[in-house]
């Protein structure tokens, strides 16, 4: 069965991947460190609605490639409630 991909980020930021085989929940972590290196509000929204708050949370900690000025916004980002306000 093949799963229908979901629509999180700009296919353009994972220009390297064959998003064909691309599995988004397997490889949770490169495509929230792309959102929150990269993304839009819209994808910040469809990130949050699509991955947990611990997937994203331990993505932060994960990542090499967010500096510690880049981690702290994130954090303070995921948890203001703004991104859930429409």
């Amino acid at each position: 069965m093949n799963k229908e991909r979901p629509y999180i980020i700009n296919d353009a930021l994972l220009w390297e991947y064959d998003l064909d085989t691309f599995n988004y929940d397997k490889s949770f972590k490169i495509v929230i460190e792309r959102v929150l290196q990269m993304g839009n509000l819209e994808e910040w929204r469809n990130m949050v609605n699509y991955y947990t708050k611990e997937q994203i949370l331990e993505t932060i900690e994960w990542s090499a490639q967010l500096d510690k000025r880049d981690k702290e916004f994130s954090i303070f980002f995921l948890t203001s409630g703004f991104l859930h306000a429409a």
